[in-house]
């Protein structure tokens, strides 16, 4: 397993190898007093006198030892965190940067419960490894393994009895981990849905509370609490018995030792300080040995951990090359675009061409792949066959840096960061100056509501964006896109919130941003994009028609039914109630 962490700590290795060392040391020191001790017992057992300054002298060294222990011990405790925390920090940075390389619909897979805790939780226990489990481990394995030796050397007879606990305590240690791989899979996977169902449980509480389904969810919500606590039980009363056995036999090596041992001296077979120096050896011995065990026990978990880390980092990343835009012009070709989610095909060799300083609309019922394809552009996900060029440059050819560099999107989900709306404008172009954001606001039709505001346009946005409304969260992306001024524009149902009093302006605004741009826009509403060069319209994932909107009436009867049902959605009115 250090192997596998390794590579993360850099030169900061360095520092858990001195923590080690000085583990070694503070534990020799903590194991000295028990020779100290034996140095006074050793001439009462054979009946020879000693002094006061003998035992003061041993007194002073037992509390020296216990200084150095102190010292160096904490020492390399402090050691051992700052190699651990910086090697945290390094995992974290590169699970970061390999995120943000994956294809957006991989990440939502992964859920969102699930990536908090592998970011925080699960990366925080590796601190048990890297701060504790390695340099204590290592201190706490060699010096006993060191004084066992030493035991054999001064009779071997005592030697062994002394390991007949420690061999009882191991095979118990073994049984428990055994026991504990076979139920540790159940646990994760609990520990998973249950971080997953309680965000989604705090976020849709509105939903919730708005259809009275508090019953319902809160059943959900209890059911994966008790799971994870089933099977944590489940997991625990497995591995209890085992751990009583070897916490209890462990720190007794004289369990077979004082009555055999006794017997021996009583026999002659041994003299009674050799007894007392081996007694004294195993009560240092046992602690030490029970502490890097603990540590051992530990060892499964995490490499679970960093397996499950590993295996988020090898997804493969988004196919992206390392050029610039270089492409002849700003035309756009999907060229049979085929993609699908998990085994499903959604696109099915799509074909269609954006001209450049043009509008594109994709028209087509829920489902039928509109949004897909807008995505695709912008290379959320990998394209399962076919290409996507711009100017005739595929898009994996060049860094994203650079496809983004020509193309703004604006979805109808707009998330806003917990910052002033002037910072979450800024995002658009980083370098623009306060005149410049305030000129994309206005263009936007921010003015509206920035006035109401207490802090126009620095007010903080809250977490989500959630101190706005939708349409409001809506302009406020639509002037990020604005101030970025990308030659390429998609467009994602980016009117869906705006209510009727503005959507009129908004028109007219985007209108005026999309002029000399090569657009692609998505809407539900069909009068917003009668006046497009073409409409393409989309059906089970394929473009079955792509012309402008009076060619496709009088010949796309597809297109006619969606203009009609459109025209229908825009006209009707709940009706007055009959009076009661």
């Amino acid at each position: 397993m250090f192997k596998k962490v390794a590579p993360y700590m850099g030169e900061y290795k360095k520092y858990t190898a001195w923590a080690a060392i000085l583990m070694c040391i503070g534990i020799v020191a903590n194991v000295l007093p028990y020779f100290f001790l034996y140095q006074i017992i050793a001439p009462l057992t054979r009946g020879e006198q000693i002094d006061f300054s003998f035992v003061l002298a041993r007194v002073i060294a037992v509390a020296v030892s216990e200084i150095v222990f102190s010292v160096t011990y904490v020492q390399g405790l402090v050691f051992s965190h700052i190699g651990a925390y910086q090697t945290l920090k390094n995992l974290r940075v590169s699970l970061q940067g390999k995120l943000e390389k994956q294809p957006l619909g991989n990440i939502r897979e992964l859920g969102t419960g699930r990536i908090k805790k592998v970011f925080t939780d699960d990366i925080d226990q590796i601190e048990l490894l890297l701060a504790h489990a390695i340099p204590e481990g290592i201190a706490n394995i060699v010096i006993p393994i060191l004084i066992i030796i030493l035991m054999f050397v001064s009779d071997w007879r005592l030697g062994l009895l002394s390991l007949v606990p420690m061999v009882v305590g191991m095979f118990a240690m073994g049984m428990m981990m055994k026991s504990g791989m076979e139920k540790m899979n159940d646990y994760y996977e609990s520990a998973t849905r249950m971080n997953n169902t309680i965000i989604e449980y705090v976020n849709g509480m509105e939903v919730v509370k708005v259809f009275n389904k508090d019953g319902d969810s809160y059943k959900r919500f209890g059911e994966v609490v008790r799971g994870y606590r089933d099977f944590t039980l489940a997991w625990y009363k497995v591995c209890w018995p085992w751990m009583a056995t070897y916490t209890s036999v462990l720190p007794c090596l004289v369990l077979l030792m004082l009555p055999f041992g006794s017997l021996m001296v009583l026999g002659g077979t041994v003299t009674l300080d050799k007894l007392v120096l081996v007694f004294c050896m195993s009560f240092a011995v046992g602690p030490s040995f029970l502490k890097a065990l603990n540590f051992a026990g530990k060892f499964p978990q995490l490499d679970y951990k960093i397996t499950e880390l590993e295996k988020m980092m090898e997804h493969p990343p988004l196919k992206e090359g390392t050029n610039g835009f270089r492409g002849n012009n700003l035309d756009v070709e999907f060229k049979d675009v085929h993609f699908g989610y998990e085994d499903k095909e959604v696109l099915h060799g799509v074909n269609l061409s954006l001209k450049q300083g043009t509008t594109t609309a994709l028209v087509g019922e829920s489902g039928s792949g509109k949004s897909t394809l807008a995505k695709l552009l912008v290379h959320y996900y990998d394209l399962d066959g076919g290409s996507i060029t711009v100017g005739g440059q595929d898009i994996t050819d060049m860094s994203l840096e650079a496809l983004n560099d020509q193309v703004s999107y604006v979805s109808q989900e707009q998330f806003l960061f917990n910052t002033t709306l002037y910072e979450n404008i800024l995002i658009g172009k980083p370098d623009a100056t306060k005149e410049e954001v305030l000129e994309a606001a206005r263009r936007a039709q921010c003015d509206e509501f920035l006035e109401r505001l207490p802090d126009g346009i620095e007010t903080q946005a809250g977490d989500g964006g959630k101190q706005l409304s939708g349409g409001e969260r809506q302009r406020v992306s639509l002037a990020r896109a604005i101030l970025k001024n990308a030659p390429i524009i998609v467009l994602d149902e980016a009117t869906a919130f705006m209510d009727p009093e503005n959507e009129e302006k908004m028109n007219a605004a985007l209108d005026e941003i999309v002029k000399d741009k090569t657009v692609l826009v998505i809407a539900h509403r069909l009068s917003t994009i009668k006046n497009a060069d073409k409409i393409c319209v989309m059906k089970e994932g394929r473009c079955i028609a792509a012309d402008t909107h009076e060619k496709l009436k009088a010949e796309c009867e597809e297109y006619r039914k969606l203009w009609e049902a459109s025209v229908s959605a825009s006209t009707w009115k709940i009706k007055e109630a009959a009076a009661l």
